[in-house]
């Protein structure tokens, strides 16, 4: 028997620790979650993405009562992003998440599908994205690549 050992490494940081570029992208997901259609969960996510030109875009939730029909936040954006704009590398994605009714956010992390597809966008441009998530005490946590969530990633068809 082999034992194999993986390790993450993300950087939790302060609000305030954030360069201007992540403030934006934090708060233009705060914002558009607020679009989200949640009606079954009453989790409401946005997330915002910056493009390799500069432009940002973000999206929200969209559910369905036949549960898998729904559209996450992530996947819903990267898809828009990359049929829209296919010269254009997404390099920063943030996250955010808040249950209906509450004022405080959310921990959020993406679920498995959100990390399967950010993995291929990522593997479409050869480059990884940084993610940041923001947590439900005010940090954000960031890191470099869907490699840090999903580390037997599904890859290669062919292997």
């Amino acid at each position: 028997m082999k034992k194999i050992t993986t390790t993450i490494e993300l950087e939790e940081l302060a609000f305030s620790e954030l360069n201007p570029l992540e403030v934006t992208l934090i708060q233009r997901a705060k914002k558009i979650s607020t679009n989200a259609y949640a009606p079954y969960s009453d989790f409401r996510v946005g997330a915002a993405v910056v493009l390799s030109n500069g432009e940002i875009y973000q999206s929200s939730n969209q559910e369905n009562v036949s549960f898998p029909v729904g559209t996450c936040a992530e996947r819903l954006l990267l898809g828009y992003v990359g049929a829209n704009y296919p010269e254009q590398t997404p390099q920063i994605l943030a996250i955010v998440a808040q249950r209906a009714g509450e004022d405080s956010w959310a921990r959020v992390s993406p679920c498995g599908m959100c990390r399967q597809a950010i993995n291929e966008v990522e593997n479409r441009y050869q480059s990884p994205i940084t993610i940041l998530l923001l947590q439900a005490d005010g940090t954000v946590l960031r890191f470099q690549g869907i490699q840090q969530l999903l580390p037997l990633k599904f890859d290669d068809l062919h292997s």
